[in-house]
């Protein structure tokens, strides 16, 4: 689990094809400590991808990407030299800064506008219509793996708008008119979706059982 606070941002030096799937290097920075914070057989969300850590080095990481997040990601579009918003998981310790993101991504939007607001910038998004549902005015959504407030919406699209700080610390520079993203729907939101939907068909299965029909009477004998 992650919070979307991105620590360090690294840079793909490598990505080969492998079958459907992928191997890739990511070099690091040296304040992200890669070597010290880092095992093999440990998660670094890159972009908001968790990646499983398969070799590690003073400067870098590798690791395997399947064909399922190839499909599912921007990692299908990716090249050398992609710049990746790093994050490793959260520890019971973490300061919750952001909001609580998983690593899997829902589906991959696509940045429409970009303009300024004085020193910050806004930026418009486009969304998988399966996900607009999920996103809400003042609500959290992980662009990238980066935890950013929507500040509008409308039926397929979201504003955010950055700070300074966030694109200063962020991989903005990935972000032009056109350019794909992974989004990250509020986990919250997909489990408050599935419980009012299971109460609800089970409160159409208890009015079901509970009404009188001639069906249900000539199952007890009374017809």
């Amino acid at each position: 689990m992650y919070t979307g606070i991105i620590e360090a941002v690294g840079t793909l030096s490598l990505i080969e094809k492998r079958g459907n799937g992928a191997f890739v290097k990511v070099m690091t920075p040296a304040s992200f400590k890669a070597k010290e914070r880092v095992k093999i057989g440990d998660s670094v969300a890159s972009n908001g991808v968790c990646l499983t850590a398969t070799t590690v080095g003073d400067d870098f990481f590798t690791a395997d990407v399947s064909a399922e997040t190839v499909a599912m990601t921007c990692f299908k579009f990716y090249k050398q030299g992609q710049r990746l918003n790093l994050e490793l998981p959260c520890t019971p310790a973490t300061h919750l800064g952001g909001h609580i993101v998983q690593g899997h991504v829902d589906g991959i939007g696509e940045i429409k506008d970009i303009s300024p607001l004085g020193e910050a910038v806004n930026i418009w998004v486009s969304n998988p219509p399966e996900l607009s549902r999920y996103i809400a005015l003042k609500g959290s959504i992980a662009v990238d793996g980066a935890s950013l407030t929507v500040n509008s919406v409308t039926d397929d699209s979201f504003r955010l708008t950055l700070i300074p700080h966030s694109q200063t610390v962020l991989a903005f520079e990935n972000w032009q008119t056109g350019s794909k993203v992974n989004l990250e729907v509020d986990v919250l939101a997909r489990y408050l979706e599935r419980l009012v939907l299971g109460q609800k068909s089970q409160s159409n299965a208890e009015e079901k059982s509970s009404a009188l029909s001639f069906e249900t009477l000539m199952q007890n004998g009374f017809i």
